[in-house]
Formats: C-alpha cells, sequence, structure tokens
C-alpha cells in the first residue's frame, strides 16, 4: 500500500499555482521531499493533512481521502512544522503530554510516552524545564518529540533542521534515521539540503513550481558512475601515465594523491595492480565512485517528466 498519493494535485491562489497536476507515489520508508523556496512543499504538506483544500485532483494518506478523512489521517500522522510555534512558559513534558492527549492518548499513557520519545530526542533531563529557555536545537527536538508521541504511523518533517549548527544537523539527522530503522515509522522529509537527503532517504522526490521532476530511489539516483577512485602513496602522476597508457581514462581526483580512472569493466583492477606493483606504489584506498544527490539536478531528467527544468545550485535548493 502506498503511504502517500496523489493525483493531479492542483492548488491554485488568485495568481499563482502552489500545486499545478501533481501525482506521485510514495511508498514506506524515508521519503525525501527537495524543491526550491515556493515549490509547493508547504503547500502538499498541509493538503496532506486535511489543512487545506486543493483545488482539483486527489490525494490519499494512509489510505484515506484527504477531503473527508483529515481528522483520522491528524491521528495516525504526526507532523514536525518548519516554523517556531512553540509556547515558551511551559515545560516540554507539558506541552508533549498535552498534544499526546489531544491525539487521543488516554492521560497516562500520554505521560509514559512523552517521556519516552523525549528521552529519544535527547531531552529527558531537560523535559522539566520550561521551553523559553531552551536553545533552537532543543526546540527543534521539542517538535520532533510531539510528532511522535502518539506512535504515528507516518511522520511528516518540514525542515527538521532549520537553523542548527553542523553538529545539530548530524544528531537531527540521526534522530530521523531511527524513526525509520529502529521504529519502522515511516518518513516524509523536506529540505534544501541534498546532503541531509542523501543521508537519510531511501526515496527523494523533487518538486519545481508545484510539478514533480523526479521521483526515484536514493540507491538509484546514487548508482555507480563508472568510475572507480583510488588513492596511493606517492608518485600519483606516474601511475596516471602509466594507466593512461593502457589505454584507461585517467581523471584527477580531489587531492593530489587521488585518481579517478574511467572504466567498462573490472579489467581495470588488473590494470592498477600491475601498475601499482611494478613502480612499487602503495594503495591507500580504492573504491567505485558514486554519483551524489546534487548531480540529479544538474542532468537533465531521465524519468517519464523529461523536458521539465531542474533547478540548479550544487548541494543547496533555495
Amino acid at each position: 500500500m502506498a503511504v502517500i498519493s496523489t493525483d493531479a494535485l492542483t492548488k491554485r491562489y488568485p495568481k499563482v499555482s502552489a500545486l499545478d497536476g501533481l501525482s506521485l507515489t510514495v511508498g514506506a520508508g524515508v521519503t525525501g521531499l527537495v524543491g526550491a523556496n515556493g515549490s509547493g512543499k508547504s503547500t502538499l504538506i498541509k493538503i496532506l493533512l486535511g489543512l487545506l483544500p486543493a483545488t482539483s485532483g486527489s490525494a490519499r494518506v494512509l489510505d484515506l481521502d484527504v477531503t473527508t478523512d483529515g481528522e483520522q489521517i491528524r491521528r495516525r500522522v504526526g507532523y514536525m512544522p518548519e516554523h517556531d510555534c512553540l509556547p515558551p512558559d511551559v515545560t516540554a513534558t507539558e506541552l508533549v503530554v498535552h498534544l499526546g492527549r489531544m491525539s487521543g492518548l488516554p492521560t497516562t499513557v500520554a505521560r509514559e510516552r512523552a517521556a519516552d520519545t523525549l528521552r529519544h530526542v535527547g531531552l529527558y533531563e531537560e523535559r522539566y524545564r520550561e521551553i523559553g529557555g531552551y536553545s533552537t536545537g532543543m526546540r527543534q527536538r521539542v517538535k520532533l518529540a510531539q510528532a511522535l508521541v502518539h506512535d504515528p504511523e507516518l511522520v511528516m518533517l518540514d525542515e527538521p533542521t532549520n537553523g542548527l549548527d553542523p553538529a545539530g544537523r548530524d544528531e537531527m539527522l540521526g534522530l530521523i534515521s531511527r524513526i525509520g530503522t529502529d521504529f519502522g515509522i515511516s518518513v516524509l522529509v523536506t529540505s534544501h539540503l541534498l546532503g541531509e537527503l542523501e543521508r537519510v532517504s531511501d526515496h527523494v522526490v523533487v518538486v519545481d513550481g508545484g510539478k514533480l521532476i523526479r521521483s526515484t530511489t536514493t540507491a538509484a539516483a546514487m548508482s555507480g558512475t563508472g568510475v572507480i577512485s583510488l588513492e596511493v602513496t606517492d608518485r600519483a602522476d606516474e601511475v596516471a601515465q602509466r594507466l593512461a597508457a593502457r589505454g584507461w581514462q585517467v581523471i584527477a581526483g580531489s587531492r593530489h594523491s587521488v585518481l579517478d580512472v574511467r572504466h567498462d569493466d573490472d579489467s581495470v583492477l588488473d590494470a592498477v595492480r600491475d601498475t601499482l606493483a611494478d613502480l612499487g606504489v602503495g594503495l591507500l584506498r580504492l573504491e567505485p565512485r558514486r554519483h551524489g544527490l546534487a548531480e540529479i539536478f544538474a542532468e537533465p531528467p531521465t524519468t517519464a517528466h523529461e523536458g521539465q527544468p531542474i533547478p540548479t545550485g550544487g548541494g543547496d535548493v533555495g
């Protein structure tokens, strides 16, 4: 069963279309939703939660119709909003318990679940402090905890690393990964940082201008490039010359001691072994080079949506 599906989903405002005939299917696991600001990500999430009506088209979440089953969807789905919306004068425990009860949990169960989720996000020792005294990273963790407290089947996380420093981003990504792997909860996570989605997503969906640009597994997007990368102890220039003389295309790597060799078959491994043995050069690392998610923005589409422009901009998308 698809976790999320939309069919020709459209949302129009007087002067702009936020979604324009969006059709997609999202399965179980962790799915990254990528797009520039204004591409329709937040509008899509609000429609999926039954909080915003679509102009036309249809959408289903956990096989429930977003038009008629919004309350049931919100009971079974957790939502972490992008913007700071936490009351400063209550404790994390009070807030998470309250929202757990609003999701239908009995008071005793809500308290138990609140303690468990706050422990999971690393706030157990700070759970009785008022949220107004929390750092940005702690506030993001509270938002994640309230999305998980009612044991949802799916969580939607809107820019969960927003405002975090690099260490905080790493910790949040680790938590998101655990949601999918340890707890078996499906995740839809939005981000404009492709490297983040590369680390945690099983599937990536790219939208632009309210239209679907790509939908592919992360593994497919990061498939092999037909290049091996090797790092040698010394004499990299001589190694490159020898391999080129054998007919292999050699590309300078990110550092002087690193070489990328394009190949059609595994015979390149024999060539590398023989070359290094002949020169008496040591091998530090040898591995296939794979695509990064950022590269799917720099290449023409290869799905059924060919002809649509892909947003560019390296690792970040506005």
